[in-house]
């Protein structure tokens, strides 16, 4: 439905003489101004005399949704639709691929949100927007003449013509009147950019300036609870920067957010340099997800990119936005900087009488106040630069998403049906003859496989994890193009295509049971270590989202691309949570009391983590073991705010059972040597 009005042709008697239904007043001929106090209301379409509006018409419903708070106010969601559109998929309400409320941010009010041509010119008012297809030169020169002309011919869709005067055309690009569109969009990604950022405000400014200060005081040293610190003042700059863009908390941001927020607790609890990693980088995955939303593939695949786009454009909107508030202020800044430096002087002497005064307080100040030496400054003026970057790459981000939402995702061509059912039906029966097998050796014992074979029992497990573990990522991708090109011509193929891929998806779990049996089996021969752990969890992630496609099956996928990401951040968290570090160790421990075989070397490379676990083992074997973790921590002298829990729990353990003398360098060579030949 085109969103622009037709209006009468030159020299239409009938259509120069009607009156407006709203204000009983005459409306002139196209082209030609009224009277000053005598322009018809912005919401007032008229009608053509002789003609009548049924209810339900194209015409009526084009009003109704010109109409404000109408469906045209929607952000611009129609002008675009969204992956759910252009899948066939309809949408609740009745509208195919609609976004609803919960996905659609509302344009914000003000001047960004204005046409081109917006101002009240002399002698009445402007037009408020341009003409679908008008380039600015060419709006302004149709201000400039007083009215708004006829749309030339053959410029739009039939029927179409110009807005009337003082109504608001919504842009191809999802803004209200042309606000600030991409340049040359592509065919795949028109629209992506929903708007312009809103300037910045000064709680926004106070939030960058804070996360800029706290990363400079606190980031030097290491990442625990320092980390969590930061972001929160940078959570604030993106809330603030968002509702002065007139967007709204909704649900699913509120989960993002909380869930990235959540995941730097991790780095705060364990000591463990690669479970930290893993919970910062999917915390950022999730920070993007709250600050773009979205809920299709691209909009959860893509989202980082435009938190990263934003390190090169958030520092200059925010510069920009310090000249605009402070430029004129300088008094104010003035009085600012001397209470500073006043309040900054007072504690400053105070606290250096009253440290000098009580050795207790000293001690207290020494463990609360940051290291501000001037040793570390270039290093400092660093960290400052980073958290102020990072807090207005946020802030920009939130005042100005990217809507990955309408990235187009070319549909695939339906394929005929013994094109695409014979291959997916093949390998169903492979995968049910594999699965056969590996019930048969569930069941009849690994004696008589081995014997076959000629492989020991851990050659056995060795082999099998890594080929199963690459058979099911190879599954997901069959899974996700046989969708692409499935046929969908009727309800028949719809069965089609659920009952074979449901059957592979059924057989491929029980390939996850049996890769994930294959690697106890390893564990049970060679020990627990790092890799093993991650690659198990990756595995069991990986029959959860094969579990989330047979749902999706059932229920509709249009929830699938958010559950996968939620099921992967709720992974990442679990996984830090449970302290793989210590379950290694253990693992490692309870494999060593039951066969005497333990990889000392190895065990004296974990963190501080595995010290509970470790410590009970007997000695020498303890002491050997913990002597490089006790010394790693001795040499480690971070403050409060840069030591996890895992470090300080350790740190309690090896003061009160410190590691023996006599397990000195000798001793531990030859218990290694003789675990070496066992």
């Amino acid at each position: 439905m085109s969103d622009i009005r037709s209006t009468p042709e030159p020299g239409d008697e009938a259509s120069a003489q009607r009156k407006s239904p709203e204000t009983s007043k005459e409306v002139p001929e196209a082209g030609k101004r009224l009277p000053e106090g005598l322009e018809p209301e912005d919401s007032t379409d008229p009608v053509p005399s002789g003609s009548t509006r049924q209810p339900g018409s194209e015409s009526d419903a084009t009003a109704k949704a010109a109409e404000p708070g109408g469906e045209d106010e929607r952000g611009g969601a129609e002008a675009c639709g969204d992956a759910a559109e252009r899948e066939g998929a309809e949408a609740p309400g009745g509208r195919p691929g609609a976004e609803t409320d919960e996905d659609v941010d509302e344009e914000p009010a003000g001047p960004s949100a204005r046409g081109i041509v917006g101002e009240d010119g002399p002698g009445g008012r402007g037009v408020r927007g341009t003409v679908r297809g008008e380039q600015p030169a060419e709006a302004a020169a149709r201000a400039a003449d007083g009215g708004v002309k006829p749309r030339a011919e053959g410029a739009g869709r039939a029927g179409g013509g110009v807005k009337p005067q003082g109504q608001t055309v919504r842009s191809l690009h999802g803004g209200v009147g042309g606000a600030h569109p991409p340049a040359t969009p592509g065919p795949w990604s028109a629209g992506i950019q929903f708007t312009s950022p809103a300037p910045v405000r000064t709680p926004t400014l106070w939030a960058v300036i804070a996360t800029g200060v706290l990363s400079m005081l606190l980031l030097d040293g290491g990442l625990a609870l320092n980390l969590l610190l930061v972001a929160i003042p940078a959570a604030f700059a993106a809330y603030f920067s968002g509702r002065a863009a007139g967007r709204s908390t909704r649900a699913w941001s509120l989960v993002w957010g909380i869930g990235g927020i959540g995941l730097l607790i991790v780095p705060a609890l364990r000591d463990a340099d690669w479970p930290s990693f893993l919970a910062v980088v999917t915390a950022i995955a999730l920070g993007s997800l709250a600050l773009n939303g979205g809920r299709t593939w691209p909009a959860v695949l893509l989202g980082p990119i435009g938190v990263f786009n934003s390190l090169v454009t958030g520092p200059a909107w925010g510069w920009r936005g310090l000249r605009e508030r402070f430029g004129g202020a300088r008094r104010s800044v003035g009085v600012g900087l001397r209470a500073f430096v006043v309040s900054a002087v007072l504690l400053l002497v105070f606290g250096a009488l009253f440290a000098g005064a009580d050795a207790a307080f000293a001690n207290l100040l020494g463990d609360l106040v940051p290291d501000a030496s001037v040793a570390g400054g270039p290093w400092r003026v660093v960290l400052l630069l980073f958290g102020l970057v990072g807090a207005l790459a946020v802030a920009h981000t939130a005042a100005a998403p990217v809507r990955w939402d309408r990235v187009v995702v070319p549909a695939g061509r339906p394929r005929n049906r013994v094109e695409w059912a014979l291959p997916l039906i093949v390998l169903t029966v492979l995968f049910a003859a594999f699965n056969a097998v590996q019930l048969a050796v569930l069941f009849g014992g690994y004696d008589a496989v081995l014997k076959k074979t000629g492989q020991t029992y851990a050659e056995y497990a060795r082999q099998g994890f890594w080929q199963l573990l690459v058979v099911t990522l190879l599954t997901l991708l069959v899974v996700v193009f046989a969708l692409r090109w499935a046929p969908r011509d009727d309800a028949s193929d719809h069965k089609l295509v659920r009952g074979v891929l449901g059957t592979l998806c059924g057989l491929a779990l029980v390939v996850v049971a049996s890769a994930v049996r294959r690697m106890d089996m390893y564990v049970e021969a060679y020990g627990l270590t790092r890799l093993r752990v991650s690659v198990v969890a990756g595995e069991l992630w990986l029959g959860l989202v094969i579990v989330l496609i047979m749902a999706a099956g059932v229920w509709g996928a249009r929830w699938l691309p958010r559950a996968v990401a939620a099921s992967a951040a709720a992974g990442v968290l679990a996984f830090g949570l449970m302290s793989p570090d210590s379950l290694i160790a253990e693992r490692n421990v309870q494999r060593y009391e039951d066969t005497g075989k333990f990889d000392l070397l190895y065990a004296r490379d974990l963190s501080a983590d595995a010290v509970p676990a470790l410590d009970k083992l007997k000695e020498p074997m303890r002491s050997c073991v913990l002597r490089s973790i006790a010394d790693d921590l001795g040499r480690d002298d971070a403050p409060w705010y840069a030591t996890s829990w895992g470090e300080v729990r350790a740190r309690d353990i090896l003061r009160d059972r410190p590691p023996a003398a006599s397990a000195d360098w000798s001793v531990c060579s030859q218990l290694v040597n003789a675990l070496t030949y066992r």
